[in-house]
């Protein structure tokens, strides 16, 4: 079933100080994301990716083109889509359960329902015991997960992560992949994921976007077939190997032809 469709998507930027001089920085964007699909994005600094995740995120407007969440047109933000960034964007004084009831106080729920949504996202994300921490109490990787619980806290039918593990040394960003794929796997989630690093795209996915960029646009789409669920060894499988060999070559050509 499609979840999100978007058809001839153009994005431009002013160029200088008069209205009339643009920069197009997407062009004619057109793809389609199935339900309970993991999709990443990659590319080259400055494609555009992050660009396109806000626009679906409905925080950026677009110039033209179609946009849609199962059917129906996306005007600006809302509840059904949850959206993940680099940096946590915790409320420092708040811990880290009321980070998460925070983001559940415009939904209509009582306060009872809120403090149980809360904690069984946070258990979800194994912050059961932490709860009651600041974000200063909290390594990276733990304020990453309560930003991660407070976004599937209102059920939304997109995630949208923007380079959610940037900034996470290599051992949190292994465990934080595993996490990711085993509440991806439970929750039946839609997952679009914006990320430089082609490992960590072909382990997660099940199609990789490609974008080129001046302007940006979809360049290559790659299925993954590679089984589920995913572990450690994975890595190692000549299939993997493989394809990621091949999104980097499609990443620097682009990269060479600029």
């Amino acid at each position: 079933m499609e979840k999100l469709l978007i058809r001839d998507l153009t994005k431009t930027f002013p160029a200088g100080r008069s209205t009339k001089d643009r920069i197009t920085v997407l062009d004619n964007i057109s793809l389609t994301i199935r339900e309970n699909e993991f999709v990443s994005l990659v590319g080259a600094s400055g494609c555009g990716k992050s660009t396109l995740l806000s626009i679906i995120a409905g925080l950026q407007s677009h110039d033209r083109g179609e946009l849609k969440v199962d059917g129906n047109d996306i005007l600006g933000p809302g509840a059904d889509r949850g959206v993940v960034f680099q940096s946590y964007t915790l409320l420092p004084w708040l811990t880290a359960r009321k980070n998460v009831e925070f983001a559940l106080e415009a939904t209509g729920h009582s306060k009872s329902e809120i403090g149980d949504i809360a904690m069984n996202h946070l258990k979800l994300v194994g912050l059961e015991p932490f709860a009651e921490r600041f974000p200063a109490q909290l390594s990276g990787g733990m304020k990453q997960r309560v930003a991660i619980a407070r976004a599937l806290s209102y059920k939304p039918k997109l995630l949208l992560m923007d380079e959610p593990f940037g900034a996470l040394d290599a051992l949190t960003r292994v465990q934080m992949q595993e996490l990711l794929t085993g509440v991806w796997e439970r929750e039946k989630l839609t997952v679009i994921f914006v990320t430089h690093d082609v490992e960590e795209a072909v382990f997660l996915s099940d199609r990789i976007f490609v974008m080129a960029s001046n302007p940006g646009r979809v360049k290559t789409i790659y299925d993954v077939p590679l089984p589920r669920p995913r572990t450690p060894d994975t890595h190692r499988l000549p299939e993997f190997m493989q394809l990621q060999a091949e999104v980097l070559g499609s990443i620097r050509s682009e990269m060479r032809d600029r």
